[in-house]
């Protein structure tokens, strides 16, 4: 007798970059992309701090998912660019996205992405669920007005909060980053494989963190995409 196949994990997400990294886990993944919720813009946000905000909106998104399919485990999550208490989100056009990697230029910003796992809930019950807040810091290098421009002519940016993709030509802009690589694409690979895994949705090993403080070159970060990180520093 065959034994039956878990159903697959819900990912309350279009973003084809979290679906990629959990399917990098060998995890079955059923993408939402209709959700009834609305996400706090970051522009018409003045109370809450950036973790706050990230928490708000995947936790509005696990919740509302949830009700849709109350008998499924799930999962969502929200990334939030920022430096200090300023947000950085999607940009509006290729001006805003002009204007963000000026500003973020020779700073170090904070890629903070929260997640929520929701678990199947009887019927009549309220869904349980848990999850945190991951924090990245990212130094970009000094950039010119002909780098950014050479950057946005070559990786669409209008669907990425802070208006890049490390995963796409991020040697052009980043010199360094202290936390999960990962957690800068979309989702942090170390600590969603590992609540997975204590929720008993996931066997396998948790996936490893890069070397600590080294040096990568510029081709290889662009064979990072999916991985996890800490402290890398890029030449």
């Amino acid at each position: 007798m065959k034994a039956t196949l878990p159903p697959p994990l819900l990912l309350a997400s279009s973003s084809p970059r979290r679906r990629e990294i959990l399917e990098s886990l060998g995890l079955a993944v059923q993408v939402l992309r209709e959700i009834p919720f609305h996400e706090r813009p970051e522009r018409e946000n003045v109370a809450l701090s950036p973790s706050e905000l990230a928490w708000y909106n995947a936790l509005g998104k696990a919740l509302a998912a949830a009700r849709l399919h109350p008998d499924r485990p799930l999962l969502a999550a929200d990334t939030i660019v920022s430096f200090g208490a300023r947000v950085f989100g999607k940009p509006a056009d290729r001006q805003e996205a002009e204007a963000t990697l000026a500003f973020l230029s020779g700073k170090t910003h904070i890629v903070q992405t929260a997640y929520v796992l929701v678990f199947p809930a009887p019927v009549g019950e309220r869904p349980r669920f848990t999850g945190d807040v991951e924090r990245t810091e990212v130094t970009f290098r000094r950039l010119t007005p002909e780098i950014i421009a050479r950057y946005l002519d070559a990786v669409p940016v209008h669907d990425k909060a802070g208006s890049y993709a490390i995963q796409e030509r991020g040697d052009e802009l980043v010199t360094s980053i202290r936390g999960s690589y990962s957690n800068v694409v979309g989702l942090p690979i170390e600590a969603v494989s590992r609540l997975l895994r204590q929720a008993g949705y996931y066997r396998g090993s948790i996936p490893r963190p890069m070397p600590k403080p080294g040096t990568i070159s510029p081709a290889g970060l662009a064979g990072l995409s999916g991985l996890s990180g800490s402290n890398l520093v890029l030449r």
